[in-house]
Formats: structure tokens, sequence, C-alpha cells
């Protein structure tokens, strides 16, 4: 034993003089190899998002449809270069910004998804023929479709289209970070419809205590449905809706020209109601104020000429 455990020894010792011996030739030969030669090539806006969303916010925006960022079950194609641009530049303003300014500059450092992904198409469910505007993926990517359709001069359709779909799917992050109160997924707990939402229109869903029809599918979109809603609506379109959710179908049928909001239907307070929810969880969970965030977007809405 004891001269095996002598040899043992040697070997070990050997092992260790020649193995640095070895390491340092491999890493000699490597030096001449081509292999570390290889360097990434950044072009002027690679150069950009580093500056403006790797190093301030640890966010890699990726815009080249990357096969392992992407959902290859759809009929995609890439965001154009000038597209993809525009719209890194609308997102730091319109919502890195917004938040920067009403939560302090390390909150979406902390919390914001580590992706944004950028697709240039549609992305269309073969089966029930309905287009997705955007998803997030575990609370770390956020992906977007529809880039390559950008138009900056439109902010109706920028908040259609992509911000409100930014807005949606950060408040899922962040109920899955910190859970909102569970008394909300009662309020209308009869009337979701995780297939049905389809089949009804806007003004319907919002008679019934919704903000929109995809809002009834299930409770945890509806809870960001009104976030997203309540955020990138003007008072106007948000009083809209509300004024929509007072009739009743039947007074909803008689189309009166100038329906004022007395409707005896109770889709109003339905809504408000899970507004109030919404805003003191922001607050406690998270010390967000949503009046103060609704104003920030408000106002950097009408500062896009300037990008």
């Amino acid at each position: 034993m004891i001269r095996n455990l002598k040899y043992a020894i040697l070997y070990s010792f050997l092992f260790m003089v020649f193995v640095p011996f070895f390491t340092s030739c491999g890493e000699d030969d490597l030096e001449d190899s081509k292999f570390r030669k290889m360097t990434v090539e950044r072009n002027e806006f690679d150069n950009w998002l580093l500056a403006n969303y790797v190093q301030p916010y640890n966010i890699d925006l990726k815009y080249q449809l990357e096969d392992i960022e992407t959902d290859m079950s759809y009929n995609l194609v890439p965001a154009e270069l000038d597209k993809a641009k525009e719209m890194a530049k609308l997102i730091k303003h319109l919502w890195l910004g917004a938040y920067d300014e009403v939560c302090g500059e390390v909150f979406m450092k902390q919390y914001g998804p580590r992706i944004i992904n950028l697709i240039g198409s549609s992305a269309v469910n073969p089966d029930s023929k309905t287009e997705v505007l955007g998803t997030a993926d575990k609370g770390l990517k956020v992906t977007l479709y529809k880039i390559n359709s950008l138009d900056k001069t439109n902010i109706e359709l920028l908040n259609l289209y992509y911000f409100r779909t930014m807005h949606h799917e950060f408040a899922h992050i962040l109920h899955q970070t910190k859970n909102y109160p569970t008394e909300f997924n009662e309020i209308s707990v009869s009337n979701y419809s995780p297939t049905g939402w389809m089949n009804r229109t806007n003004e319907q869903a919002q008679r019934m205590g919704f903000v929109g029809n995809y809002a009834s599918s299930e409770a945890r979109e509806d809870f960001v449905e009104v976030i997203a809603n309540y955020l990138t609506r003007t008072d106007a379109d948000w009083n809209e809706i509300l004024r929509q959710a007072t009739f009743t179908d039947q007074e909803a049928k008689d189309e009166l020209p100038d329906k004022q909001d007395t409707g005896t239907g109770n889709g109003k307070t339905v809504i408000l109601s899970k507004l109030k929810i919404a805003r003191e969880w922001l607050k406690t969970a998270w010390n967000i104020d949503i009046d103060k965030l609704r104003e920030a977007i408000a106002r950097r809405s009408t500062e896009l000429d300037s990008l």
C-alpha cells in the first residue's frame, strides 16, 4: 500500500509539472490559429445598441431573425435595418425612458427583459388565424412582430401594434415576479373564454367589463390589458371605452346616434374596479405611480419628431 502510494504521489507530481508545459505549448499554437483572430464585426447600429441598450439596461436588442431566439412555427421575415433603427429609438424614448423618468434608472436594468427581439413580419396563428403582436418569454425576452409596418408618425398605430404590446408584456413580467391580488381573478370569473373571446367585439367585451375582447380570454390577460390600455390610450379613448361599457346589450342594439353616459350596464364599474386593483398593486408592490407613468408616456408621445 505504501509503495503504491509513493507511485501515486510521484505520478501526481509529474502530472502537475508537465500539464503547465503542455498547456503553454497549446496556447502558443493557438496564437497562430485562425480561430484566435476571429472578431465580432459590429456595424454602426450595433455600436449604438451597445451604448444605448446593453450598457445602461443590460438588454440585447436583436433584429436579424436569429433561429435560436425565434418561434419558427410562424412564417416570418427579418426586420428591415432602417425600421429596426427607428423602433430601437422609439422603444428607448417611449418605453425605457418613461420608466426611467418615473421609477429611476436602475428599475429597467433590474426588471426589464434581457432580450428584445424584433421581427419584420406578422405572426399569424395557423389554427385560429389570429395575429400575434408580441410575446413575453419567462420574463427574459419580449418579441415584437410587424416591425416592417412601422410608421412613427402615427402614434395611434404605434400604440396599437407595438407599445400597448410592450406594456402588456412587461406587466406580465412584473406579475410573474410579484403576483397581483387573487381577488382580481374573481371579478369576471364567469365571463372568461379562452377561445370564445375571438367571437366578441371590443364593444361587447367592454359592456361585460373588459377593456377589449382579448382581455376576456383569461384573468391574467385581463389584468395586463387594463394596465396596457390605461397607459397608452388618450383620455378621450379611455373615456370612450368607459362610455361603451355603460350600455346594456339592448341599449347598444338601439344604435342611438348620440349615446350619452346614461346606460344601465355595469361594465364601467367593473373596469374601474379592475383599474383600482392594478393601480394599488403597482404602487405597493413596485412603487410605480401608474398615473405619473401615463403622463410621462403621453408627453413623450408628442416628442417623436425630435428622435
